[in-house]
């Protein structure tokens, strides 16, 4: 068979598994982009939807008219009303069910059947939320939903599945097309171009056969491309020059170890300034392991700037790389003086670990102090950037203590002393904690295991932090602590005793006495909050206090 014949046969089933699965990926990925799209604008009507319900629940509350049927029925209308404002098309159908199932308020005509009506009632009684699939007056239907206790409502924002998929399902419909068109001229090109690519082939073949024949190295094969087939001719003709030059490159490498030995102190004490000591050291007497990694116990810090986008209108560039220089030089100062090791500098963020390669028993302990004394040094760097007329910095610091894998990580030509793990992220997700809980210091219940006693914490909340499955304890925590302090912070720990016990009158009492030490406390505000909530509305049998967070 001839080669032109094998590259066709050969490329046709690559050339259309290949369009066929980049056809199938790219239209199931633009579907799926889509709906997902879709999804996030039903859920903001929904979100939309429930702020307005609440506002007018509250409204009724702060004027002590909620128990009044007249105004709550008001109040209910005006949802009604808000409900029609939002909708944006004729397939879209909005409705609130009572809790049996009835039909409490709809922006369009609707009648359910039993059936239909049976499902949405084990929808209501199981709390079923969120994105959901029924079926309303014999039509498909896809949507939000949510659980609205003051009006004892069901509410859906729905939308016809039709009309959901339909521009999705038309992209799988044209991408078929494109893909045949494409499959039918790539054949065509394919058959022309083989032709034209074997041709040079075929004389280098012949010039080859000429040198076996003859011993005349002198000859040389024809070049007339610049591509993969003129590259090889041009590699034989230039073969005598490459061995020329490679040994002239082994006499260079050589000149070369011979520097690096002589020059092996200075490169230690150059890259000490990324690289631990202990690290180079390790490198140095074993390199064959310098890819092998180790599990260790460590302490985990993340450090982030908050609105730093915000922050950074306010600078001049060479002003804001400045500012930075200074905030990261006082942080990398405190970290390494309480024997961590900063791992990387992500944007305006710095991740930093504890135990590694040295361990020490308070690592967990050493993070904390840092974390507080980054505290501090922010304040005296802030004091400065009040007196410029520059903005001030916020951070969070979030602190996890765990088993990570730890060394170099990467390959020969690039590698960095890191840590990879589950612990790694649920540091960075404490971090994140940080802004909604308005803390500047949050860690985990493993962190507090080994803090308590040693410097005062404070229990924020139990949560259930994003990819996680179960929940975990968090913590705050500060150097000292004044006498008003502890009592409020002993009133806090005595609240959230009997909070966790579902006695949420008995709970609200100790958090109100929190903010009569502390009348800006937000950890009272947010509980008091919750124990209202809950004692007109009791939380269900097997609630255990957790809060399931969904964003980092």
């Amino acid at each position: 068979m001839r080669i032109r014949a094998k590259i066709v046969f050969v490329v046709i089933p690559i050339l259309m598994s290949s369009l066929i699965i980049t056809g199938v990926v790219s239209s199931f990925s633009a579907r799926s982009g889509m709906t997902r799209v879709a999804i996030e604008f039903l859920g903001f009507k929904a979100e939309e939807l429930e702020n307005y319900a609440y506002s007018q629940w509250n409204l009724l509350e702060q004027n002590r008219l909620h128990e009044d049927e007249r105004y709550l029925t008001v109040a209910k209308n005006a949802v009604a009303s808000y409900a029609e404002s939002i909708i944006r098309s004729d397939t879209e159908l909005i409705l609130a069910l009572d809790s049996d199932a009835r039909v409490a308020m709809a922006s369009d005509d609707i009648e359910l059947t039993v059936v239909e009506k049976a499902r949405l009632y084990r929808k209501i009684h199981q709390n079923e939320e969120g994105w959901v699939n029924f079926t309303l007056g014999g039509v498909d239907r896809v949507g939000q939903s949510f659980l609205f206790p003051p009006f004892d409502w069901y509410i859906l924002v729905t939308e016809s599945s039709q009309a959901f998929y339909r521009e999705a399902d038309q992209i799988i419909v044209n991408t078929g097309y494109v893909l045949g068109g494409s499959i039918v001229l790539s054949l065509i090109l394919l058959f022309f171009f083989s032709g034209y690519l074997t041709r040079p082939i075929r004389q280098v073949v012949k010039g080859m056969h000429y040198i076996i024949e003859t011993n005349d190295l002198s000859h040389r094969v024809p070049v007339e491309y610049d591509d993969e087939i003129g590259r090889l001719a041009h590699t034989f003709n230039m073969m005598s020059t490459e061995l020329e030059r490679a040994y002239n490159q082994i006499k260079e490498f050589a000149f070369k170890a011979v520097l690096a030995q002589k020059n092996e102190h200075k490169v230690r004490n150059i890259f000490q300034k990324y690289v631990p000591k202990d690290v180079i050291d390790t490198i140095f007497l074993n390199p064959e392991r310098m890819l092998v990694g180790d599990n260790r116990v460590v302490a985990i810090l993340f450090s982030d700037i908050r609105s730093f986008t915000t922050i950074s209108e306010g600078f001049m560039p060479d002003e804001l790389v400045n500012a930075l220089n200074r905030y990261f030089e006082m942080m990398v100062d405190i970290i390494i003086s309480r024997g961590g090791v900063i791992d990387k500098y992500i944007g305006d963020a710095i991740m930093a670990f504890f135990g590694a390669p040295v361990k020490h028993e308070d690592d967990a302990v050493q993070a904390v102090v840092a974390a507080v004394e980054m505290q501090e040094a922010l304040r005296s760097f802030n004091s400065e950037q009040s007196r410029n007329g520059k903005p001030e910095f916020k951070t969070g610091i979030g602190i996890n203590y765990g088993v990570v894998t730890v060394g170099n990580i990467g390959s020969e030509k690039k590698m960095d002393y890191t840590i990879i793990g589950d612990m790694v992220n649920l540091g960075s997700r404490l971090e994140g904690l940080t802004k909604p809980y308005h803390q500047n210091i949050i860690f985990s219940e493993s962190v507090y295991r080994k803090a308590k006693g040693k410097i005062p914490c404070r229990l924020v909340d139990k949560v259930v932090v994003k990819g996680k499955t179960k929940g975990e304890n968090i913590y705050t925590a500060e150097r000292s602590i004044t006498a008003r302090q502890k009592k409020a912070w002993q009133y806090h720990h005595t609240g959230l005793k009997y909070y966790y016990q579902r006695n949420f009158n008995q709970a609200l009492k100790y958090f109100a006495g929190v903010k009569k030490f502390l009348p800006d406390d937000y950890l009272a505000d947010l509980y008091i909050e919750r124990c209202r909530i809950y004692i007109k509305s009791p939380p269900p049998a097997g609630w255990s206090g957790v809060e399931v967070l969904t964003s980092k």
